[in-house]
């Protein structure tokens, strides 16, 4: 009798146990997502390593110097050729170009995301392959299209640009994004509101729009010396955008500014343009200068100005 009692217990401990385990792992299934999203962006994949004793960047003024950079993804395949520029400190580079023309690509390998095969790039003189990357991108603050979203919160979403900001820097920054109003609106299925709401994986409960203001707060809030934007402003609205520019603007005074964008009416106020095409520099000049030449901006120009544009034409 005692057996089967001490076999009785046992076998209700086992279940017991089988059902904890089971709930554990439930749990854990459950926040798999976003473990693994938060490990993706604690420890990002590096491509390229650091040399040996590689000193972090100083960035005093901001000059980028591309010296006869090249790169191509296969052989012969994309990406730049001969890449001659120097962007002074300060200055407001505007970069369009037909679809492969090498616009990104100019901007990943100032990013050192790959490695150029010939050439070097230097930041104030210092060449970008003989000092750190982490330190290479916390002086470049980046919104682009496909704009990085975390399964955490709207305030952990933002303050990645900077994590040590004020409660009164984060509110500021995404105001000047317009994003403070829609974030207070935010709440998630577990009860978080305004900026303590998660955003779901990649930002996925946010439309276009409301996943790049936040990440235009991101980068006002991080305030970097060096600002890169890959069509920044391309999923908003005419009215917010209108809004946005004026911001942008604010915050792009005494930086170095590197423009991608499809919509040419948003460079008319740069300092130069480039016109990229087959991987080189096509043409170099202001707005005004560009449009005298009656080149490939000119032409750019007169089919979106006209109201007709062919995208495989036009900037991405």
């Amino acid at each position: 009798m005692g057996d089967i009692i001490a076999a009785g217990a046992v076998a209700i401990r086992i279940a017991q146990m089988t059902g904890w385990v089971s709930f554990t792992l439930m749990i854990i299934y459950s926040n798999l997502g976003e473990v693994e999203d938060g490990m993706r962006t604690l420890t990002p994949r590096t491509r390229l390593p650091d040399v040996a004793g590689a000193p972090d960047l100083k960035v005093v003024s901001g000059e980028i110097v591309f010296d006869k950079v090249g790169f191509a993804y296969g052989r012969d395949v994309g990406g730049v050729r001969d890449i001659d520029l120097t962007i002074a400190a300060g200055e407001k580079l505007g970069i369009v170009g037909a679809s492969g023309a090498g616009k990104s690509t100019l901007v990943s390998l100032l990013m050192r995301l790959y490695k150029g095969e010939n050439g070097h790039i230097r930041i104030d003189g210092q060449d970008l392959e003989q000092i750190t990357q982490a330190s290479l991108r916390r002086q470049i603050g980046m919104v682009t299209q496909e704009t990085a979203m975390f399964n955490r919160s709207a305030r952990e979403n933002i303050l990645y640009g900077r994590p040590d900001a004020t409660e009164a820097e984060l509110i500021d920054a995404a105001r000047a994004a317009e994003a403070h109003e829609f974030i207070l609106a935010l709440e998630d299925h577990k009860g978080g509101t305004g900026y303590e709401a998660n955003l779901g994986e990649r930002g996925v409960k946010l439309s276009g729009g409301q996943r790049q203001r936040i990440a235009l707060a991101r980068a006002m809030l991080k305030n970097a010396p060096i600002l890169v934007l890959d069509e920044a402003t391309s999923a908003l609205d005419s009215e917010v955008e209108a809004s946005i520019q004026s911001a942008l603007h604010r915050v792009m005074k005494g930086k170095t500014v590197l423009a991608i964008a499809h919509r040419l009416s948003t460079l008319t106020e740069m300092d130069r343009i480039i016109v990229m095409a087959d991987g080189r520099i096509a043409e170099i000049g202001s707005h005004e200068e560009l449009l005298a030449k009656n080149g490939l901006y000119a032409m750019f120009w007169n089919r979106q100005s006209g109201g007709f544009i062919r995208t495989e034409d036009a900037a991405e």
